[in-house]
């Protein structure tokens, strides 16, 4: 699948949508991304395929609950690396842990995202892994908002990598369904 059907499969099912939005920040966007609209295996699989030159070397791939989930998942099938899940807030009962999956100080971890805008649930779950002991200084997403997040987890000492920026949806546009 090249880049413009990628893009143009991401529009078909959902996941990038044009008109009016209004964000959980509480701006305002011409356009919305809803990963958790890929729900076909064979765009799901583009997606691991197309982040698992940017895991290798990593010993665990993480997943924020609940939109970067289904990618941990197929990233690590595509792979063979084991994944983690990490809560946003900790369990309030059972184990109250802030994540699950095996996790041995010492572990590079690579987060892989569906969508950064500007990076602070990912931060806060960098930071609670890297607490945990795991060595955390790369994330993927499908998609960079480009509104800041690459930035503030640089300075967190993350790289973000992306499959799409925010510039690559506005070529494609809105089309009629």
């Amino acid at each position: 699948m090249n880049d413009p059907e990628f893009l143009a499969a991401m529009q078909a099912c959902g996941a990038v949508q044009f008109g009016a939005f209004t964000l959980a920040s509480g701006k305002t966007s011409d356009y919305y991304v809803d990963i958790k609209r890929v729900t076909r295996p064979e765009l799901l699989r583009e997606i691991a395929r197309r982040m698992a030159p940017h895991v290798r070397g990593y010993d665990r791939i993480a997943g924020v609950e609940l939109g970067a989930v289904p990618i941990a998942v197929a990233v690590a099938l595509e792979t063979g690396l084991p994944f983690l899940i990490v809560r946003k807030e900790p369990k309030e009962h059972g184990t109250k842990r802030a994540h699950e999956g095996e996790l041995r100080v010492g572990d590079r971890v690579v987060f892989v995202e569906d969508v950064v805008t500007t990076a602070g649930t990912l931060q806060r779950a960098v930071e609670g892994l890297r607490a945990a002991g795991a060595v955390v200084d790369r994330a993927v997403a499908v998609v960079d908002r480009e509104e800041g997040g690459a930035d503030h987890l640089a300075a967190a000492g993350v790289q973000l990598l992306s499959l799409l920026r925010a510039r690559d949806l506005r070529t494609v546009g809105p089309t009629s369904k």
